[in-house]
């Protein structure tokens, strides 16, 4: 009997541990999800710095628009603007940096690696939105689906 009540009051303790701690890492808000599907033309003259690797744009979309930068030759990264760090509140929307490695949110000062969207300091701790990528040589597909 004196077994069963301290497993019981083990696992209760560890619940209300893990339900603390949950809490307490609660720095980051969730992106609220907007419906993203669209084309970018690498033809299009609004697109051009996307021709080369390391290049970048913004282009509407996503809840507060969407950076999309070329990786590599054939592979393209597209990140929510909004930062990872409360972003339903104020104007708070990354930028790219001049180096163009880097976005940075200039309200709370978090930096994001622009190629696969990581912190590279906080306060932010999760990294920006990322959205799915299809490139098929002359055409790249932004989607969340």
């Amino acid at each position: 009997m004196m077994n069963i009540k301290y497993r019981y009051k083990t696992l209760l303790i560890c619940i209300l541990l893990l339900t603390f701690f949950a809490r307490c890492r609660k720095n980051d808000d969730p992106v609220p999800y907007v419906y993203v599907n669209f084309y970018v033309s690498l033809s299009s003259p609004e697109f051009a710095n996307l021709n080369s690797v390391g290049g970048w744009v913004y282009v509407t979309g996503g809840y507060k628009g969407i950076v999309i930068y070329r990786n590599t030759q054939d592979e393209f990264c597209a990140f929510e603007r909004a930062c990872a760090y409360h972003p339903t509140t104020g104007c708070e929307r990354v930028v790219v940096e001049p180096s163009g490695i880097t976005v940075t949110d200039t309200v709370c000062g978090s930096r994001f690696l622009l190629m696969d969207g990581t912190v590279v300091n906080g306060p932010a701790t999760i990294a920006l939105t990322r959205y799915k990528t299809y490139f098929n040589g002359t055409t790249i597909q932004v989607t969340n689906y």
